[in-house]
């Protein structure tokens, strides 16, 4: 009986152990002390130089976000050029700015499909939730897209992946109308081909 005792109690400590270990793992994955984030002025500063309108025009269009989201961890500046008529590409890049983190660049490419006709070129403003590297931020994210650009425009979507939430914001010029699904894959060099 004491043997059997021993062995059932060597299992259980076995497998708190092993439970331990598995959230430490997990908790070594994020970072070890909080991840320094941006404030709504910083951030509408940085919008309204990045996307060349008002601070005005840029802080409306960031208040919905903060109120949705909250403070970003990450953004990303950068611009894009879009075309389609019911199928389209989409091709971009940027420099990524993360407190404490050297500044990187980035690419992004993607396709989409839908009701959707036209083409324009933009300035790209991305608010990033939930990265906490920059690594983190190089996969795909789908999105759905409404677009309506008669020479000029801003618009903000939202694209999620693995608990990462991206929000662009995009102030463009051309001429492009609809509605699409798709997805946008981020690398760290550029792509031409969009898949």
């Amino acid at each position: 009986m004491d043997r059997r005792s021993l062995i059932v109690s060597g299992f259980a400590a076995l497998g708190t152990t092993a439970c331990a270990t598995t959230g430490t793992a997990g908790a070594d994955a994020l970072p070890a002390r909080g991840i320094e984030t941006y404030t709504l002025a910083e951030i509408t500063q940085q919008t309204s130089d990045a996307l060349g309108v008002t601070a005005e025009a840029a802080g409306q269009a960031i208040q919905r976000i903060f109120q949705d989201q909250g403070e970003p961890t990450a953004f990303i500046a950068g611009e894009e050029g879009s075309g389609a008529i019911v199928a389209g590409l989409r091709y971009g890049r940027g420099l990524m700015y993360m407190k404490d983190k050297p500044t990187q660049e980035v690419f992004w490419q993607g396709p989409s499909v839908g009701f959707d006709w036209g083409g324009n070129a933009s300035r790209v403003f991305t608010l990033c939730y939930n990265l906490y590297y920059p690594e983190m931020l190089f996969r795909r994210y789908p999105g759905v897209e409404g677009s309506a650009y008669l020479v000029g425009g801003l618009g903000v979507n939202y694209q999620r992946a693995d608990g990462i939430t991206l929000a662009p914001i995009r102030a463009g010029v051309g001429l492009r109308l609809g509605a699409s699904l798709g997805y946008l894959s981020y690398s760290r060099k550029r792509n031409a081909f969009p898949f």
